[in-house]
């Protein structure tokens, strides 16, 4: 996996022209460093995804940078419509479940970054979910987005701390994709 990347191949990966990538960089949108005695930049990798993230530009093509989120509600309308919206606009990969089981069987398989995870689906306590995920040595850096029905969580309260955001329904895209990228500043 690349870690460093010359304005050309940012470019690239961006579809815009390298004098628009230096551009950036001399405005210091986008950090990254002077090659010594030249006039060439280069970008790390991990500058270059937090700029891209901020500006809305898909990860696509940028190799290990895909996001993995797996959505469990369900209703698998509005779960697909928000996995397709998901995966158009920023580039993320994505996965539905719609019951408690196939979310464990999806999650051990897929290895989501963030789960996000309709807390009012049948049969889910979802803090015991979220503590099963954390004791997974394969799924213990999964970030867990508490997702709510319309009109709350019928009065149940559920423990801030056991979640690393919250989201309520109907799925709005712009706020979907900004909690994911809240919650995988850490992990990606």
């Amino acid at each position: 996996m690349r870690e460093v990347f010359t304005t050309g191949e940012v470019a690239r990966l961006c579809g815009v022209a390298p004098r628009t990538v230096s551009k950036w960089f001399d405005s210091g949108q986008l950090r990254g460093f002077k090659i010594p005695g030249s006039r060439d930049r280069r970008i790390p990798r991990e500058s270059l995804v937090r700029f891209m993230r901020a500006h809305g530009i898909p990860l696509r093509g940028l190799d290990g940078a895909t996001v993995r989120v797996l959505v469990v509600d369900g209703d698998y309308e509005g779960a697909d419509a928000l996995r397709h919206g998901l995966e158009r606009e920023f580039g993320y990969e994505v996965q539905v479940a719609t019951g408690v089981f196939e979310a464990g069987l999806v999650a051990r398989e897929f290895r989501p970054h963030v789960i996000l995870l309709d807390v009012a689906l049948p049969g889910l306590d979802a803090t015991g979910a979220r503590h099963a995920l954390q004791g997974d040595p394969e799924l213990v850096a999964t970030r867990v987005v508490a997702v709510a029905p319309p009109g709350g969580n019928g009065g149940r309260r559920l423990p801030a701390e056991a979640f690393d955001g919250t989201l309520a329904k109907p799925y709005d895209l712009r706020a979907v994709a900004r909690t994911v990228e809240a919650a995988t500043d850490i992990v990606v």
